[in-house]
């Protein structure tokens, strides 16, 4: 068991989750809000998507995430900043002509998917270790190894410590194979994500064999979606994780009750301190994870 656990709070994801409630954050200025009042119920990092302040969906526009991150920063409240670097990989197969890619399709760079992480130079970003199917349509995100190399050489270079989200066993495979190229700095911080359609189940069970192909020395959380998210918390911390909960995952306190990232952060907390372990501060988990706060 973990009894010193790290809680992470995706604020808002890119999901399309803002017609559905009205506790999503949009604005730069909502997000960054969301952002410190989860901070202020217990989360030691935050995970930030931005999205577009018209439309309400999800953006990579580096201007959003800057005002996003200098908002948290200059407020008086401390967390650890984790950014999204999973924009920029969406192939939408075209069924009229499979040469060409279909309406909703944005690939762009390894390098531009990281322009907004060179710009805020986080402690943390992502990094979506793989090639997977998206839901039942024909959007698949695209992650190859020679993209997925660069963006960790580059996060490296800038000393942003990339969290590797593996969403199925190959995805750990090939990010052990980055460890043992050096391409990642010690010690590796892994998010197994559960529950994404088409990706591992979110059952105890499947948790407990990913965990077990992680690499010895590393340090690991997951998250469960939409109902399961606390059952989640329960079994990462039992299993020795660290946890994320958050509006990105999830809508719902409970059936019929839409949730507040604050509320979701505050029942997570008291699901960890009934277990009997304690919620790291920002500067212990800094060190904890060897992060270079900028």
């Amino acid at each position: 068991m973990n009894f010193e656990v790290v809680l992470t709070c995706a604020v808002t994801g890119a999901g399309d989750t803002v017609g559905k409630s009205d506790k999503v954050p949009v604005s730069a200025k909502e997000i960054a809000d969301d952002a410190i009042e989860s901070a202020q119920a217990g989360a030691t990092s935050v995970h930030i998507h931005v999205r577009d302040p018209i439309s309400g969906k999800g953006s990579r526009d580096p201007k959003l995430f800057k005002e996003v991150v200098e908002r948290i920063r200059n407020s008086s409240q401390d967390v650890v900043i984790n950014l999204t670097a999973g924009m920029g990989g969406d192939w939408v197969v075209n069924d009229g002509d499979l040469n060409t890619p279909g309406s909703g399709t944005d690939m762009i760079s390894a390098e531009e998917r990281l322009a907004h992480v060179k710009e805020c130079l986080p402690e943390i970003c992502s990094l979506d270790c793989g090639t997977m199917n998206f839901g039942n349509g024909n959007e698949i995100y695209i992650s190859t190894p020679p993209f997925l190399r660069e963006m960790a050489a580059l996060t490296k270079k800038w000393e942003v410590k990339p969290e590797l989200e593996v969403f199925d066993l190959g995805h750990i495979r090939f990010a052990k194979e980055m460890i043992k190229e050096g391409l990642i700095d010690n010690p590796p911080l892994f998010q197994i994500c559960l529950g994404i359609p088409w990706g591992a189940e979110q059952t105890v069970d499947t948790m407990k064999v990913m965990k077990d192909h992680l690499p010895l020395n590393c340090y690991w959380a997951s998250f469960g979606i939409s109902r399961m998210q606390m059952p989640m918390v329960a079994a990462s911390v039992a299993m020795g994780g660290n946890v994320r909960v958050g509006l990105e995952d999830n809508l719902y306190l409970k059936k019929g009750v839409l949730a507040t990232n604050a509320d979701l952060v505050s029942r997570a907390k008291e699901i960890i301190e009934l277990m009997g372990a304690r919620i790291l501060s920002p500067n212990e988990a800094r060190t904890k994870y060897n992060l270079k706060k900028k």
